[in-house]
């Protein structure tokens, strides 16, 4: 019995052990990058920034109410700040590179900026989809939207049939570059 015991005991000692990671995560650069200096951040419900054009289907209804919260972290990349900019380029890179969770979406270039887009989930029912943009005059950044049951491609036709709520000018630099693209 005693042995049992202790042969239970080392099993849940290295199961614990393995599922204590040391890699970075998404979820800790969010955490880390609260609070910092220099640093926007913010958890932005959805219901508060985008809106439905006058008329919309109900499927674009029915897609923006899949999307529960949007995750910011936006450091604008200044003069001063050239290496702390490099520094958190890496850092983001290093997270999406080699990770099974997030699966690449599609990358692209707007106004000088580069775009990655992920996700996480199954294609069909996503939870989390991820927009990570740097740029030489803007800074780095990344937004994560979070939901149940989202369809990426379905948020993707949906992008032209919302606009930005208010005045974006509240949210510093961050409102600059969405006012821009």
């Amino acid at each position: 019995m005693k042995k049992l015991i202790t042969s239970c005991t080392f099993l849940v000692f290295v199961l614990l052990m393995s599922a204590c990671k040391n890699e970075k995560s998404l979820q800790s650069y969010l955490v880390d990058a609260s609070g910092k200096e220099g640093y926007f951040t913010g958890d932005i419900p959805v219901s508060s920034v985008l809106t439905p054009k006058s008329e919309v289907s109900e499927e674009t209804k029915e897609v923006l109410s899949s999307i529960k919260k949007i995750n910011v972290v936006y450091l604008q990349k200044t003069a001063d700040n050239s290496d702390q900019y490099e520094a958190e380029k890496a850092k983001l890179k290093a997270i999406f590179k080699d990770n099974s969770t997030y699966k690449s979406l599609g990358k692209m270039k707007a106004k000088g900026m580069n775009v990655n887009v992920y996700y996480a989930g199954n294609t069909d029912a996503v939870d989390e989809v991820v927009a990570f943009g740097y740029s030489n005059e803007a800074g780095v950044g990344v937004a994560r939207l979070l939901g149940e049951n989202m369809n990426p491609s379905k948020i993707m036709e949906i992008l032209n049939d919302v606009q930005m709520e208010g005045n974006t000018n509240g949210l510093g630099p961050l409102g600059k570059i969405i006012n821009g693209i």
